[in-house]
């Protein structure tokens, strides 16, 4: 293996205004390499990655290819280096057909022909997939190495993976870990970013840690294990969190559901939940958990069955009568269903609670001010960043301020979410679990979904296994193992089994 770097680092530093993102970093990475980026948001990772992507620009330090000096000013220019960025949140248009995504921000004159795209697919488990299908056809998964294959179309020698598997199934996770085994066999260095640290320990051969804008350090993974990966993010071992078991009270319940279906993708739930209680729904992606929570809140116009909320019958596909019963909900997606990005913090923050900052329709800036400073203290944000826009938070703050704005909303009987700590770190997901289990504490029902074996297992009271559109159990937390959800969720209930997906090909 050669001993230059096909990546290297030297000094870079950035600031806004009186936030040091980066404070002087140094950063390797060895060709042919699966090289983990690793810190609790807002470490500066992020914007590391935005700066060899050309999306940033550093106030000071260079950046190397292969040993000579790029400074990219863009994104295109960081392509032409060398340097592609595979992005958490995807970039494909749904409505193109896979190869005109392919071609989409390619220079003039330089797509690839059709034979080299075939090729590309190919090499990345993708042989089912015609160049001519539409990309909205295709698994989460499959779009995800539709992304990476954009990138190595166009002969990336740097390809940086941000959270590739956020909102994967294990499947679909399997096929990118194959997809970045190969690239990396085949000489490429590749920069993979994710909070998942069974991933990091399963994939990547080295880690630099971040803390506070700064690289603490370059370990082999071989070295590592949770405990140690977390004390370099964290500088401590956070202690457990995890609830203890609560008793049955013997209280009405706050929530209670029958024959709950959206069909073709929800069929016939039971629930009640108690005040006060936590369920968790675990499934893998596409179990109809989040259905269950969008029929909740009156999101699913198609929606059927009986919902009773403190008592009060709702009935489904009515979200505005759904939220004056005290329906509270938060969506998987931040980007495109949950905050405004370009406005502030503060903005967001108050933007669920506006009849309560004014009077007949005129804010008054002194309400809007108390409002926002019991929850920015909710959530730790620092009262001195309220004017950033959302969008340049990490993906763990903007998370908290999703979350935020579903608390403190009276009333709260039943608060819903999805998803609640997709993107963030251990440090992060501590703090967002102690927000939902504040509410919980206050008296609302708690019902979130989550893909995370982990999240479940750790915030709930109750568990319920769903698999394809359908409940598998009902589980108390206490004793239950990670095995027997793991079985629920991928096998289903006994004889049944997964509907077979039709190849996407076009002749």
């Amino acid at each position: 293996m050669s001993t230059t770097p096909r990546l290297e680092v030297r000094g870079v530093s950035k600031t806004y205004g009186a936030v040091t993102a980066l404070d002087r970093v140094a950063l390797d990475v060895r060709p042919g390499e699966v090289h983990a980026l690793l810190g609790h948001n807002g470490a500066g990772k992020s914007t590391m990655v935005k700066v060899l992507a050309g999306v940033v620009r550093p106030d000071a330090g260079t950046v190397l290819v292969d040993g000579e000096e790029v400074a990219p000013r863009n994104p295109r220019q960081a392509r032409a280096a060398g340097i592609a960025l595979v992005d958490q949140e995807l970039s494909l248009v749904g409505s193109l057909t896979v190869e005109e995504n392919l071609a989409l921000g390619a220079p003039r004159g330089s797509v690839p022909d059709a034979a080299r795209l075939r090729d590309v697919l190919d090499r990345l488990g993708l042989a089912h997939v015609g160049l001519r299908a539409p990309v909205a056809r295709l698994t989460l998964g499959e779009q995800q190495l539709v992304e990476i294959a954009r990138a190595l179309s166009r002969d990336a020698r740097v390809l940086i993976l941000d959270e590739p598997t956020a909102t994967l199934s294990d499947a679909e996770i399997a096929m990118v870990f194959t997809a970045v085994r190969g690239m990396a066999a085949e000489g490429r260095s590749v920069i993979y970013v994710s909070h998942r640290l069974g991933e990091v320990l399963e994939l990547c051969q080295r880690a630099t840690v971040f803390r506070d804008g700064r690289a603490v350090g370059t370990r082999d993974v071989a070295e590592l294990d949770r405990d140690s990966i977390v004390e370099m993010m964290l500088g401590h071992v956070p202690a457990g969190t995890e609830r203890p078991a609560r008793a049955d009270d013997g209280a009405a319940p706050a929530l209670r559901v029958t024959g709950l279906s959206v069909p073709p993708r929800l069929a016939g739930l039971d629930l009640e939940v108690r005040p006060g209680e936590i369920v968790g729904l675990a499934g893998q992606i596409g179990c109809g958990a989040s259905e269950v929570l969008r029929a909740l809140a009156g999101l699913e116009p198609e929606a059927e069955g009986r919902v009773e909320v403190a008592g009060r019958t709702l009935r489904p596909g009515r979200p505005l009568r759904s939220a004056a019963g005290g329906v509270r909900y938060t969506t998987a997606d931040r980007k495109s269903d949950g905050l405004f990005l370009g406005h502030s913090i503060a903005r967001n923050i108050v933007a669920t609670r506006l009849p309560g900052c004014g009077t007949a329709g005129v804010l008054r800036p002194a309400a809007e001010r108390r409002q926002l400073a019991a929850l920015l203290e909710l959530t730790g944000i620092p009262a001195a960043r309220r004017r950033l826009p959302v969008g340049s938070l990490s993906g763990g703050n903007q998370q908290k301020v999703l979350v935020a704005r579903s608390l403190q909303l009276e009333p709260c009987h039943l608060l819903l979410l999805d998803e609640p700590t997709r993107g963030v770190d251990v440090g992060g997901r501590a703090d967002i679990h102690a927000l939902v289990r504040r509410a919980a504490d206050a008296g609302a029902a708690v019902v979130f979904a989550s893909t995370e074996l982990d999240e479940v297992l750790e915030l709930s009271d109750t568990v319920v296994t769903m698999f394809g559109g359908r409940v598998v159990a009902r589980h108390p937390r206490a004793g239950l193992s990670a095995a027997r959800v793991l079985a629920d969720t991928t096998h289903g209930a006994p004889g049944a089994a997964p509907t077979p997906r039709e190849a996407v090909t076009v002749a």
